[in-house]
């Protein structure tokens, strides 16, 4: 393998993100760090900074799957920042040690997100979701651990309907669930307690970008003081908007919109299919994470704590 060929397994880990294979911010950024931790471990490098172009070249190429989804620059982020050394065995060692610390430390953040967010929980109340996301999934089974009786609201959420793998793991825990389609949300905001969302990513100014919808749904909640709880671990907060970066919203195939015979029925129209939207803060009640609770203006500093004044992207460097 030359220093710039990207393994067909770091191909396919991309394919599946694109894909939306793999789905959820945990789940693609555990797979971007198995994606480097497979170029190193396959490298054919004969020399250090032959391993490093190898390892930008794997890691641009994942980066570029999902624009919006700020979990994977930051797993990405977290593996550079641990690959170190002076020999190609020692990088290919810190590469595979670095993406399996990501590993363990997703395997307690939501854990410990869950249970800060099952404390807003109260045993009868009544979630209404939309999307799919784990962690706010994680914030529900840990308030069904801690013996509380809780029930549903699901939104299928369109054009993928995510909302049935939600409605489908909710049963499974137990919870009864009631799936409605999209516009039908605000008919039902009023046998709610709590709007319960997770995020594709959160800026510094404690915007929450998440999938297509959710913006509609926070303005509604407002509107009828449900209160609106994002469910996010800190791997998605976006370090690039402390600089002024603009978030990149994702536009996806026409095809996930409409068919083929229908467009031809129908006849020429554009069709649009922006993957997510932005909540403004004023909307937002409270941002939970496995750091704790924060109300969103105050997101800023804990991105900063953990990301400094502004992001660094390795993978850009040549």
């Amino acid at each position: 393998m030359s220093a710039a060929e990207i393994h067909p397994d770091v191909e396919a880990t991309a394919e599946r993100i694109a894909s939306m294979e793999v789905r959820g911010a945990a789940a693609i950024a555990e797979a971007a760090a198995a994606g480097l931790a497979t170029q190193a471990e396959h490298s054919s490098a004969d020399s250090p900074e032959a391993f490093r172009r190898e390892l930008r070249a794997a890691a641009r190429r994942l980066v570029d799957t999902r624009p919006t989804a700020v979990s994977l620059p930051n797993a990405v982020r977290f593996v550079f920042e641990r690959t170190d050394g002076d020999s190609v065995a020692e990088l290919r060692r810190s590469t595979r040690d670095g993406a399996a610390a990501l590993r363990a430390q997703l395997d307690t953040a939501q854990d410990d997100l869950g249970a800060i967010g099952a404390n807003r929980l109260r045993d009868g109340d009544t979630v209404l979701t939309h999307c799919h996301s784990t962690d706010a999934l994680a914030c529900i089974e840990a308030a069904r651990e801690q013996g509380k009786s809780l029930s549903a609201i699901v939104k299928e959420t369109r054009p993928r309907k995510q909302g049935h793998i939600t409605a489908r793991q909710l049963r499974e825990a137990g919870v009864p669930v009631t799936l409605i389609v999209d516009g039908a949300a605000g008919r039902y905001l009023d046998d709610a307690d709590h709007v319960l969302v997770g995020a594709d990513s959160i800026t510094a100014d404690g915007s929450v970008v998440n999938k297509i919808g959710t913006r509609s749904l926070a303005v509604n909640a407002r509107e009828r003081d449900t209160p609106i709880v994002v469910a996010a671990q800190t791997l998605k907060l976006d370090p690039a908007t402390l600089s002024g970066h603009t978030v990149d919203i994702e536009h996806r195939a026409e095809a996930e919109v409409i068919s083929d015979d229908d467009r031809e029925a129908i006849g020429e129209i554009d069709v649009a299919n922006p993957a997510f939207d932005v909540t403004p803060p004023r909307y937002v009640d409270a941002i939970v994470t496995e750091r704790g609770q924060f109300p969103p203006e105050s997101i800023v500093m804990l991105t900063r704590e953990l990301f400094g004044e502004g992001p660094v992207r390795p993978w850009e460097q040549r």
